[in-house]
């Protein structure tokens, strides 16, 4: 049986990635209320918190946004990134809600830093993902690279995709 998949931090789910320490672990919800003088309370509508059951810390959560900490619809790097690579990757992470086109590019610098890093000139990404085909680079990884290399440059240049029109789609690019 392998990892759990990645599974984002959902308003209201029961178990997702805990946005503060990046396991899959049951999430314990309750409101948020405010006390007025002698002990009587008034809940504060749309405030939520989600305790997490393996760190026990909780997130934050006003209506269906998760506010606090700032999390990510992106799974967390994997352990082999090269540290050259590893801030631009968290940088897209974290702005990809905001910003999925600034993410496509930052995620576009990353798979050319990834080739260059492999050993590849790194000034021609199309090229350098070309020369990993040929040395064995597995079909799937190559497209899911290809993907990367076409909607990040059509994030900095004009083309024919639109990043904005379709955020759920941008948001699994990470």
């Amino acid at each position: 049986m392998g990892a759990t998949p990645y599974i984002p931090p959902q308003h209201l789910k029961t178990a997702f990635h805990c946005p503060c320490c990046h396991v899959y672990a049951n999430q314990l919800w309750g409101g948020a209320a405010s006390t007025f003088g002698q002990g009587s309370y008034q809940n504060i509508q749309g405030v939520w918190f989600a305790w997490c059951c393996h760190c026990h810390n909780e997130s934050i959560w006003v209506n269906d946004n998760l506010i606090h900490p700032i999390a990510t619809q992106a799974p967390p790097p994997n352990a082999d990134i090269p540290e050259e690579i590893l801030d631009d990757y968290n940088e897209a992470s974290r702005i990809v809600g905001d910003s999925p086109r600034g993410a496509a590019a930052l995620l576009r610098l990353c798979v050319q830093k990834l080739c260059k890093h492999l050993g590849e000139p790194g000034k021609n990404i199309n090229a350098d993902i070309a020369s990993l085909v040929k040395k064995g680079l597995n079909p799937t990884i190559q497209k899911s690279l290809d993907v990367v290399r076409v909607i990040g440059n059509e994030a900095v240049h004009p083309g024919t995709i639109d990043l904005n029109d379709e955020r759920q789609k941008c948001g699994r690019i990470i």
